[in-house]
């Protein structure tokens, strides 16, 4: 039976160490100790787990099925150290190599991230800002594993638990766009006049396949669908040479207006405004360089609100 008085972090680091490199002198050498020091601290871990965890072949020393299951639990709990460690450690932004992971939509992508990668740019030009879409799914078990830093979009459809930390940014609201040479609509339209006029919808627009369509569905209307596009990218460009409208994000619709021949109009679906939030696992709550990303985050969405437009 595992005796977890017996089990320290030394061991786990060896063990570690094992599993990369499957040679006990190597293993000895990045751990700055000797092979003999190594081999005892293998046999350890052998009565611990009651496995041999590394059989010798004749290619060469192999990890048992007990070893392997053990990999990545191990190497969980040495990362979770080695955050507690580095707490303590002042964030320098202009000295760090970090690289950060954070998930977005389309919107966000369009409407935040230009404006937090510039800053991020200006403050610590050697940090690297990964983007990951969140239709990818798993954002819970992602944000958990520490796959993912950080993840913003509509709290309406994201749905963390109440154990995931968030905050609000900002919210936005829906409303349409359609050609500005379209004189048969003017400022606003009629929900009657909506549901009637063709459609283009953009598959991956959080607030338009999900929200307004949960909220048509639950009145039991339905729109009329011309076209369908993945994102953003051709949507304003196809509204303005046709008759099509397109129900978008106010604060998107109104960055469309200003490059493409558009106009905004306003829909009577009743829907309240949408809080976009950036959410977190509690285990980078106290990490400095993720407070840190957290403050870029807040400052251009105080930005993005304060402007309301992109």
């Amino acid at each position: 039976m595992l005796n977890l008085r017996h089990l320290d972090f030394t061991m786990l680091l060896a063990f570690d160490l094992l599993m990369q490199e499957l040679n006990v002198s190597r293993a000895a050498g990045r751990m700055f100790v000797t092979q003999s020091a190594m081999s005892q601290i293998l046999q350890r871990l052998r009565r611990q787990f009651d496995d041999p965890l590394l059989v010798k072949t004749t290619t060469g020393m192999q990890p048992t099925e007990r070893a392997l299951a053990l990999v990545d639990p191990v190497r969980s709990i040495l990362r979770d150290v080695s955050r507690l460690l580095e707490a303590a450690t002042p964030f320098d932004p202009a000295a760090s190599h970090e690289r950060f992971t954070v998930a977005g939509s389309d919107y966000i992508e369009f409407l935040v991230l230009p404006r937090l990668i510039e800053r991020v740019r200006k403050q610590a030009p050697h940090i690297e800002v990964h983007v990951s879409r969140t239709d990818a799914g798993g954002l819970e078990s992602r944000l958990q594993s520490g796959e993912l830093d950080l993840v913003l979009g509509f709290e309406a459809v994201l749905k963390f638990p109440a154990t995931t930390r968030r905050i609000r940014l900002f919210d936005d609201t829906v409303v349409c766009v359609a050609s500005i040479s379209r004189a048969d609509i003017d400022a606003s339209i009629s929900l009657e006049n909506y549901v009637q006029t063709s459609q283009l919808l953009i598959s991956s627009c959080d607030m338009n396949a999900f929200l307004v369509e949960r909220w048509l569905v639950g009145r039991g209307l339905e729109r009329r669908v011309a076209a369908v596009v993945p994102n953003f990218l051709s949507a304003p460009f196809t509204v303005a040479t046709t008759d099509l409208i397109l129900s978008l994000p106010r604060r998107i619709a109104e960055a469309c207006v200003r490059f493409s021949p558009l106009k905004i109009v306003e829909v009577p679906l009743g829907l309240p405004p949408y809080d976009v939030v950036m959410a977190w696992h509690p285990v980078k709550e106290k990490e400095p360089a993720h407070i840190w990303l957290r403050e870029q985050v807040l400052q251009v969405s105080r930005e993005i609100d304060g402007t309301g437009t992109f």
